[in-house]
């Protein structure tokens, strides 16, 4: 590179992820259904040649105010501030040539269990991978962020958030053996795209998920169990209905599947859906909802997905319901993401060139 460029890129989060905790190690197999969702998480990247600077590597992350440089992992011992971010940095690399300045923002909040984290992981990646000659697919980018939360940092971490980062959609993954998968998109008319974003809804319960404990209880109680564990099937089967109602445009169907997925997760611990979820679950019932997803692997903070009803007044009124019911939880507007991880080079300067 020998002039200043300015990288972007964003990844989805995601929904609705019926047949969680089947894409991991002690699964071995799964099926999983989710949905890629707006907002984003965004990545910009300022490169420029590199001069004088002993700061070669600046990192900025808005959502926590900070802003600092990051060291070459030979001149450090462990990942301080931002492992994940940190991590991935190392993971892919800088040209030794350049200067870069990494901006990281979100407005979905942290630990909303939408797998944030892992579209971070991709949208940053594949904004590094753009820095140098050869470009990653977006399966690659996946498994990479994949390997990085697992291999790297040794952290539990399902295969499915990192695809559907990558891929964006709607989706049915079908994983053959861990962490090797099939990811299908699901396509449909404009019709039953327009009224699937219309009718879901997606609460912030107002603080981060937070429930590791719980979450190696039910890690012990399935490897235990193997993978054949009657519980793990359930979950497996909501998601092939899932996969199935969205095609035949049945969203009373879809809604059914998404209960008795959030069924399945109770069954493996009652604290996996939370007081607050069900209290949210309650109010949702009495306004008609169609269904509802405790998002992600479940326990307390993080939050729900909601399948409401074809009123979208109903809607409305459901939303202000919950919100007066507790003012921590939030209603996050979300779209429906036709696209996963995007990478671009932005206009720079009177001629309109990037990099």
């Amino acid at each position: 590179m020998t002039r200043p460029c300015i990288i972007n890129s964003v990844a989805p989060i995601r929904v609705c992820d019926n047949g969680g905790w089947t894409d991991t190690w002690f699964a071995e197999h799964g099926s999983i259904f989710n949905i890629g969702v707006y907002p984003f998480v965004e990545v910009q990247i300022e490169a420029r040649p590199r001069g004088d600077e002993v700061d070669r590597i600046v990192l900025h992350a808005e959502n926590f105010g900070d802003r600092y440089a990051v060291l070459p992992r030979s001149d450090r011992h462990e990942w301080i501030h931002h492992p994940l971010l940190e991590a991935a940095i190392d993971h892919v690399g800088v040209p030794d040539d350049l200067w870069v300045r990494i901006s990281i923002y979100s407005e979905a909040p942290a630990g909303c269990s939408t797998g944030t984290s892992a579209s971070v992981t991709v949208a940053l990646i594949g904004a590094l991978d753009k820095l140098s000659p050869g470009r990653m697919t977006p399966l690659e980018v996946a498994y990479a962020a994949h390997r990085i939360e697992t291999e790297v940092l040794h952290q539990q971490s399902g295969i499915q958030d990192q695809l559907c980062a990558a891929y964006g959609g709607i989706n049915y993954i079908e994983m053959f053996q861990y962490p090797y998968a099939a990811v299908s998109q699901i396509q449909v008319s404009n019709p039953v795209w327009w009224e699937l974003e219309r009718r879901l809804c997606l609460v912030f319960l107002g603080r981060s998920h937070s429930s590791s404990a719980v979450h190696e209880r039910v890690i012990r109680n399935i490897r235990e169990e193997g993978p054949e564990y009657h519980q793990l099937e359930v979950l497996r089967d909501c998601a092939r209905a899932s996969r199935d109602a969205v095609y035949a445009g049945d969203l009373v169907g879809l809604g059914a599947a998404m209960v008795r997925n959030t069924e399945a997760q109770r069954s493996l611990h009652p604290s996996l859906v939370s007081r607050e979820a069900e209290q949210l679950i309650e109010i949702a019932r009495e306004h008609g909802a169609l269904g509802w997803k405790v998002n992600g692997a479940g326990g307390e903070g993080g939050s729900v997905t909601f399948l409401c009803g074809p009123s979208m007044s109903t809607k409305r009124a459901m939303v202000r319901d919950i919100e007066a019911t507790n003012p921590l939880y939030q209603n996050i507007p979300i779209y429906l993401s036709r696209y996963g991880l995007r990478v671009w080079e932005a206009p720079l300067g009177s001629t309109g060139i990037g990099c």
